[in-house]
């Protein structure tokens, strides 16, 4: 297997998107008053199902392939709860998630490759999807 889809990003371009991710969700807490207005227990528990339907994927499917990325459609809406991440924004959510030790050990608790290949699926879909 060669290297990932975010593997192939320029080092760059992935800190463009750390900086994108944070100041959109700095700003959408900030306006929101840390985001009132989302039911966050319903959203836990709908993303605790989207990563428990991914989980037994990840071995057999490709993260670009449509399966996946319709699958994917459902994870960027119930991010988008919080607020609309820019396409930078969305792959600095994924570099979050893999950056962040807590959320590492969280995603990857579904899944020992779930950060891995969240990140490769994210990018996909942000490139495909997102402006």
């Amino acid at each position: 297997m060669g290297p990932s889809l975010l593997q192939q990003a320029t080092p760059e371009y992935l800190n463009q998107c750390r900086a994108a991710q944070a100041a959109e969700q700095q700003h959408s807490l900030a306006s929101t008053n840390n985001w009132a207005h989302v039911d966050k227990p319903q959203a836990h528990a709908d993303f605790d199902a989207f990563y428990k339907e991914l989980a037994p994927l990840i071995d057999a499917n490709d993260p670009a392939s449509p399966a996946i990325q319709t699958l994917m459609a459902k994870h960027y809406a119930i991010a988008s709860r919080f607020y609309a991440p820019s396409r930078d924004a969305y792959v600095g959510t994924a570099l979050f998630y893999e950056d962040n030790a807590d959320m590492k050990a969280f995603h990857n608790g579904y899944h020992p490759r779930m950060v891995e290949f969240l990140g490769d699926a994210v990018y996909r879909y942000a490139r495909g999807n997102l402006s």
